[in-house]
């Protein structure tokens, strides 16, 4: 039976065997067809040490190479599209069409984030008034939390990663305890 784990510091943590964990079901049969451990707040605390750590080193990623992994990571989840809508057919429910045009949309915004560039271009203003000058720019702002809910398993967290990872921010996301492997995929990309 599967068990999932929590994924920190660039690697999934093995099952807890003292944690408290939740089942997961195959709502088609209603069986348990995992579980999932629940994380505790030092579990909270390690995940976000992690992502404030790799933030510091991941904001002075040159833009460009934000861009490129973001690109690998779609075309990655682009050939395995189909897996991933079954996993999430097989923790939500839904028919596979719909899982596949939740993957789908979520695409779509990693493909935008690998446009981002443009986006995130400052701006200057010369003489606003009399003697002074306006400029704009963009920074990463640190760490950043995602909570996913149930319902879109993929396209919720996609929603918001995929832009956060391309301006140069680090990523938490605490996945639905009802279909958590969805978010578990993403990393093991």
């Amino acid at each position: 039976m599967k068990q999932v784990t929590h994924y920190i510091d660039g690697a999934f943590t093995s099952p807890d065997q003292s944690a408290r964990k939740g089942e997961i079901f195959d709502p088609a049969t209603g069986e348990v067809s995992g579980f999932v451990d629940f994380a505790s707040v030092e579990v909270v605390d390690a995940a976000v040490a992690a992502a404030v750590k790799g933030f510091n080193e991941w904001r002075n990623t040159s833009l460009a190479k934000r861009v490129q992994t973001l690109f690998a990571f779609r075309e990655l989840l682009n050939a395995r599209k189909e897996d991933l809508a079954a996993i999430i057919t097989a923790e939500h429910g839904k028919v596979l069409s719909d899982a596949l045009g939740e993957v789908t949309r979520g695409l779509e915004v990693v493909e935008f984030a690998c446009g981002i560039p443009h986006l995130l271009k400052g701006g200057y203003s010369e003489c606003v008034s009399t003697g002074i000058d306006s400029y704009s720019i963009r920074q990463p702002l640190g760490v950043v939390g995602i909570i996913s809910p149930f319902n879109f398993p993929a396209m919720v967290p996609m929603w918001f990663f995929p832009l956060a990872i391309a301006s140069g921010n680090a990523v938490v996301i605490k996945p639905s305890e009802k279909d958590p492997s969805a978010t578990n995929f993403f990393a093991s990309l």
